[in-house]
C-alpha cells in the first residue's frame, strides 16, 4: 500500500528526526545527490565532488551515506518505493566505501612497505567478505556491516631501498584492516559511514583482525561449528571491487561451499539451530523483563525476521550439498526455490515472503526514525505523544496504528508457526514461557529391558561396537531416543518386529553418520514410513544400505500422490547442472553424482510406491523405463557437450533399446540393452561418434562415491560383440534386412521384435532452452527405424522353418536354465514367462505381413489380446495366457522385491502354467 498525505500536509519523511537532522546540516550537499535512487556511478560522482571541495576521504565516504540514506528515505515513506531498491543502494553504498577505503589503505602501505608479495612473486591480495545481510544484498539502512579479512596468500612485502619496512603478509594485512576501520567505522562529527562487526572471523574476537585462506580452510574443517555454517552460507567477497571483477576472488569457494553445504543430508544441523535461536529467544526475553516494549522486537521475537531467514536457511543447509539451486544468497531469491524444490508448500513460501518484506520494511521505517540500529517498534499509539507508531503505519500505508498492528501481528503468527513446525516447537526456552527441561533420554541399557529378544541382543551388540563407543554424547543421545520411539510404537502395534529389525540392519554401517539418526529423530513421519516400508519386504533395506541418502525422499508429502515426470526430472536436473556451473562445480565427477542421486531418488519414490501398493507392477515398469529414457537423453546431452572431438552443435545420432527397455518392461537393478547408430557425412564423424559412445557408457555405467546408473550390454548390435560399438544407420538397416552377406540372424529377428527407437536428434534439446538451432534438416531416424523394423517384422518367411529355429531356440535358453522336477520357475518352466514371450514373438514375425495391428511394440499382454482377436489363436486362450503373464511377472517381481527364490511348487502355479502351456501349444502343435 502507499502513504496517503492529505494536501497540504508536510510529507510523511519530515517526521523523522533524522532526516531533519540531515536537511538542516547538510543543506548544501543535498543537491550533489542526482534526483531518483542512487547507485554506484552517483555516489562515485558525489565523492569526487566532496574531495574536490576539500573533504578527506574518510569525511567524503561519511557526508556520502548520510545524504544516500535521506535519500532512500525520502523514497520510501514518501513514494512507497520497493524493498529492493532500497537494500541494493545501501549494499552498493557499503561496496563502494570498502572499495575506496581498501585502495587508500594499500597505497598508504605500499608507500611504506612495498607491495605484499607471495612466493611466485605475484601480488598477494586482500578480499573484504561481507557476511549475512552484506553478502546476501539486503543490508538495511542503519545496519551494522559484518566483515571477514581474508588474504589469498602468505609471504613478505617488497619493502622500500635497501629492503626497509619489509613486513609479512600478514601483518601488512593486519593494518590494512585497522586502516579501513578508521575510515569506515570510527564515529566523528559526521558520524560513520558503517558500524563494523567482525565477530564472524575465525575464532571471533580472539582472532587475527585478517586470516589466509589456507588458516581459513584448516579452521573450518577442524574448528569450524554448526552455526558459523548459517554465517557463511550468505558470505561474498564485496571489495576491492577489482578482485571480483578479475574472478580471483572465486578462489574463496574451494573451502567454504563444502564447508557450508555437505555432501549428505545434514539434519544435524537442526538442534544447533534449534540451541542458537534458543539463546536468540532467552536473551530477548532478558531484555524484555522489565520493558515490556522490547517484545515488540520485528527482528529476534517471535515470529520476527530472524525466524524467516533461519527456517530458509536451514533448509537450504540441510539439502544445499545435493540439491545445488538451492544455493543463493537473498532469502526472497530462496524461498521459491524452496518451494519448487518440494521442500515446502508453495502458498507458504509465498506466506513467508510477504510476511519477510512487510517486517523489513517496518524495521527500515523504525531506523529511518533516529538512525539507530534499533528493531523495537515504538509502543505508544497516542497522536498526542511522538506518534511515532501512527507515522510508521501512514508510511506502510495504513490510516492509523489499529490495522497496521492487526496485519503485523497476523505475519508475526504465520512466521512464529511455520518455524515452529519445522524445529518442532517443543523445546522452549527457558525464559520465555517457564519451558521445562526436555525430559532426559532413556540409556541404552534401560531401553534393553523394553525390546523384544533379537532387537535387545542387537542392541546390546552396539554397546560393544567401538563405533557406538566413540559416538558423541549427542548422537549416543539421538540413538537412544530413536530406539525409545521405536520400542514404542513396536508395543503399541504400529510396527512389525521385522521392520524394526530390518530397520536396526540399515541403520547399524550408518551409526557414524550422525545426520541419518538426526533425520529420523527430527521427521517422525520419515520414521514411521521407513518402518512400514522395510516391513513391507527385504529389497527396499537392501536398495537403503546402498543409497542411505534416498531416505529424505520419505519426508514429501506428495511421494503417493505423484507419478514419475520426465519433463519435471530433466528440467531439474538441468536446473541443478547450472547452479553447479554457477560456482565452478560442474566437473564431470560431479555431475556424474548428480545424474546418480536424482536417479536413485526417483527409483526410490517408485519402490515406496510400488510397496505400499500404490503401483501395479506394469506402473512399476512404466516409471523405470520412462526413468531410463530421461537419464539417458540427460546424459547424452551432457556428454555431447563435453566432447572433445564434437564437431556439431547436436549429434545425428540414435539410441535403439532392446528386451526390457525396448518393452518398457524395466525392473529394479535391470540393465539396458542398447544398439547405438548414426547418421553423418562429415569426415571426422566415425571418430567423434566412436568416443563419444565411449563416454556414453562410461558415464552410465562407471561406479562413484554415489554408486552406478545402469550395466549397459551392446551385444545385440550388428555383429555382436566383435562388432563395432556404433554403426551407421545404413549399416545397421543393412543388417537387419539381410542385404549382403553379413546379416542377422533369426533370434536378433526375435529381439527386434521388442526393439523401440529411444531417443535420437530430436530428443537432444534441452527442457530448459528449448531445440538447438542452426542444423541443416534432415530424414528423421525416428522414421527410418520404424520403416526399417516394419520391413523386418513384416518380411515373408517360410513358416514352417521360422516354428523349427524357434522351438530349437527356446529349447537351447531351457537347458541353459535347468529346474528342478519339484519346482516351477516363473520365468524358464514350461509354461513359465519365456514360452509365453517365444509364442508372441513367433506370431508376430510369422503373422504381421498380414495382421499389420501386431507390428507395433505395445507389449506382450497387449499383443497377445490382439492375436485372438485377429483369429490367430483359439477364442479364450490368447486373453487368458494375457492374465497369465500378468500374473507370473507380479509373482516375479514380488519374489525379487522380497529376495524370494522364483521356484515355487508347481501346485501353487498350476493356473497360470497351464494357460500359457495352452497358447504353446495353439502356436507350436
Amino acid at each position: 500500500m502507499s502513504p496517503r498525505v492529505p494536501a497540504g500536509e508536510p510529507p510523511l519523511s519530515a517526521h523523522s528526526r533524522f532526516a531533519t537532522r540531515i536537511r538542516r546540516r547538510y543543506a548544501g550537499e543535498l543537491a550533489l545527490l542526482p534526483a531518483g535512487t542512487p547507485g554506484p556511478f552517483e555516489m562515485a560522482q558525489v565523492y569526487d565532488a566532496l574531495r574536490a571541495a576539500g573533504h578527506d576521504a574518510g569525511t567524503a565516504l561519511r557526508i556520502l551515506r548520510q545524504l544516500v540514506v535521506e535519500r532512500l528515505l525520502t523514497l520510501d515513506c514518501d513514494q512507497a518505493a520497493p524493498l529492493a531498491a532500497i537494500t541494493r543502494a545501501m549494499t552498493g553504498l557499503a561496496e563502494f566505501a570498502l572499495d575506496v577505503a581498501c585502495r587508500q589503505a594499500f597505497d598508504e602501505l605500499d608507500a611504506k612497505h612495498g607491495a605484499p608479495l607471495g612466493a611466485e612473486g605475484r601480488r598477494a591480495e586482500l578480499w573484504v567478505i561481507g557476511m549475512g545481510k552484506l553478502g546476501a544484498r539486503e543490508l538495511n539502512v542503519s545496519s551494522d556491516i559484518d566483515l571477514v579479512y581474508v588474504y589469498d596468500q602468505d609471504g613478505e612485502t617488497a619493502g622500500l631501498e635497501a629492503g626497509r619496512g619489509r613486513l609479512s603478509n600478514h601483518e601488512y594485512f593486519t593494518q590494512a584492516v585497522k586502516i579501513v576501520y578508521g575510515l569506515i567505522g570510527v564515529p566523528t562529527e559526521h558520524g560513520f559511514v558503517f558500524r563494523v562487526d567482525l565477530m564472524l572471523r575465525p575464532n571471533g574476537n580472539s582472532g587475527p583482525p585478517a586470516v589466509s585462506l589456507d588458516a581459513l580452510e584448516d579452521y573450518f574443517q577442524v574448528q569450524g561449528r554448526e552455526w558459523e555454517r548459517f554465517a557463511w552460507l550468505k558470505s561474498r567477497v564485496v571489495a576491492p571491487r577489482a578482485c571480483v571483477e578479475r574472478g580471483s576472488a572465486q578462489a574463496l569457494r574451494g573451502p567454504v561451499l563444502p564447508f557450508v553445504f555437505r555432501r549428505y543430508l545434514d539434519y544435524a544441523v537442526f538442534e544447533s539451530l534449534r540451541g542458537l535461536h534458543r539463546q536468540i529467544r532467552e536473551h530477548a526475553a532478558r531484555r524484555s523483563a522489565g520493558r515490556p516494549e522490547r517484545a515488540n522486537d520485528v527482528k529476534l521475537s517471535r515470529g520476527g525476521i530472524r525466524e524467516i531467514e533461519f527456517t530458509v536457511q536451514l533448509l537450504q543447509v540441510v539439502r544445499g550439498g545435493q540439491f545445488p539451486e538451492l544455493r543463493t544468497r537473498p532469502t526472497l531469491q530462496a524461498l521459491p526455490r524452496v518451494a519448487a524444490a518440494g521442500l515446502m508448500a508453495p502458498n507458504t513460501a509465498q506466506a513467508l515472503a510477504e510476511a519477510y518484506e512487510f517486517l523489513r520494511r517496518v524495521e527500515h521505517r523504525i531506523q529511518y526514525l533516529d538512525d539507530q540500529q534499533t528493531h523495537v517498534l515504538p509502543m505508544c499509539c497516542n497522536p498526542q505523544d511522538d506518534g511515532d507508531l501512527t507515522w510508521i503505519a501512514r508510511t506502510m500505508g495504513y490510516a492509523d496504528c489499529c490495522p497496521f498492528l492487526h496485519e503485523l501481528d497476523r505475519h508475526r503468527e504465520l512466521v512464529a508457526q511455520e518455524f515452529d513446525r519445522l524445529l518442532g516447537g517443543a523445546q522452549e526456552c527457558k525464559g520465555c514461557n517457564n519451558g521445562k527441561e526436555p525430559a532426559r533420554a532413556p540409556d541404552l541399557e534401560q531401553l534393553q529391558e523394553q525390546l523384544p529378544q533379537q532387537l535387545k541382543e542387537r542392541v546390546a551388540q552396539w554397546q560393544r561396537q567401538p563405533r557406538v563407543m566413540a559416538l558423541r554424547e549427542e548422537a549416543r543421545t539421538r540413538l537412544a531416543r530413536l530406539l525409545a520411539r521405536t520400542a514404542q510404537w513396536l508395543e503399541q502395534g504400529q510396527v512389525s518386529e521385522t521392520a524394526v529389525l530390518r530397520m536396526a540392519d540399515w541403520i547399524d554401517p550408518l551409526l557414524r553418520r550422525e545426520s541419518y539418526l538426526a533425520l529420523l529423530l527430527e521427521r517422525p513421519g520419515v520414521h514411521e514410513r521407513l518402518l512400514r516400508l522395510l516391513g513391507a519386504a527385504r529389497w527396499p533395506a537392501r536398495y537403503l544400505m546402498q543409497h542411505p541418502g534416498v531416505i529424505d525422499e520419505l519426508a514429501s508429502d506428495q511421494l503417493f500422490a505423484e507419478r514419475f515426470g520426465a519433463r519435471d526430472f530433466e528440467t531439474e536436473l538441468e536446473h541443478r547442472r547450472r547452479s553447479l556451473q554457477n560456482t565452478g562445480e560442474d566437473d564431470d565427477e560431479e555431475l556424474l553424482n548428480l545424474l546418480r542421486r536424482a536417479h536413485h531418488a526417483e527409483v526410490f519414490r517408485t519402490l515406496a510406491r510400488d510397496v505400499e501398493g500404490q503401483l501395479t507392477v506394469e506402473q512399476v515398469a512404466d516409471e523405470l523405463s520412462a526413468l531410463a529414457d530421461a537419464v539417458l537423453r540427460v546424459t547424452v546431452r551432457w556428454c555431447w557437450q563435453r566432447l572433445k572431438q564434437r564437431h556439431r552443435a547436436t549429434p545425428r545420432f540414435a539410441i535403439i533399446g532392446y528386451g526390457k527397455l525396448g518393452g518398457k518392461e524395466l525392473g529394479y537393478g535391470s540393465d539396458l540393452d542398447i544398439v547405438f547408430v548414426y547418421e553423418d557425412d562429415d569426415e571426422r564423424a566415425p571418430e567423434a561418434y566412436a568416443a563419444f559412445v565411449r563416454k556414453l557408457i562410461t558415464w552410465l555405467s562407471t561406479k562413484t562415491a554415489e554408486g552406478d546408473l545402469y550395466e549397459i550390454d551392446t551385444a545385440l548390435r550388428p555383429n555382436g560383440s566383435s562388432g563395432l560399438l556404433i554403426t551407421t544407420f545404413e549399416a545397421y538397416a543393412n543388417y537387419q534386412q539381410r542385404r549382403g552377406s553379413n546379416t542377422a540372424w533369426t533370434w536378433e529377428h526375435q529381439a527386434m521384435t521388442r526393439a523401440r527407437f529411444v531417443l535420437g536428434e530430436g530428443d537432444m534439446a534441452s527442457p530448459v532452452d528449448g531445440a538447438a538451432a542452426g542444423e541443416a534438416p534432415h530424414p528423421s531416424l525416428r522414421e527410418r527405424f520404424d520403416r526399417v523394423r516394419e520391413a523386418v517384422i513384416a518380411a515373408p518367411r517360410d513358416v514352417a522353418a521360422l516354428r523349427a529355429e524357434i522351438i530349437a531356440m527356446r529349447e537351447k535358453v531351457r537347458m541353459a536354465h535347468p529346474v528342478k522336477a519339484d519346482r516351477f520357475d516363473v520365468k524358464h518352466s514350461p509354461g513359465g514367462m519365456v514360452d509365453a514371450e517365444f509364442a508372441v514373438q513367433f506370431l508376430v514375425l510369422s503373422q504381421s505381413g498380414v495382421h499389420r495391428e501386431l507390428i507395433p511394440n505395445v507389449g506382450n499382454i497387449a499383443l497377445l489380446v490382439r492375436a485372438e482377436e485377429a483369429g490367430l489363436l483359439p477364442a479364450g486362450v490368447g486373453r487368458a495366457a494375457a492374465d497369465a503373464y500378468r500374473e507370473l511377472r507380479r509373482v516375479q517381481h514380488r519374489a525379487r522385491l522380497n529376495e524370494e527364490p522364483t521356484q515355487l511348487p508347481p501346485q501353487d502355479m498350476r493356473a497360470p502354467r497351464d494357460a500359457v502351456l495352452a497358447l504353446w501349444s495353439a502356436v507350436f502343435s
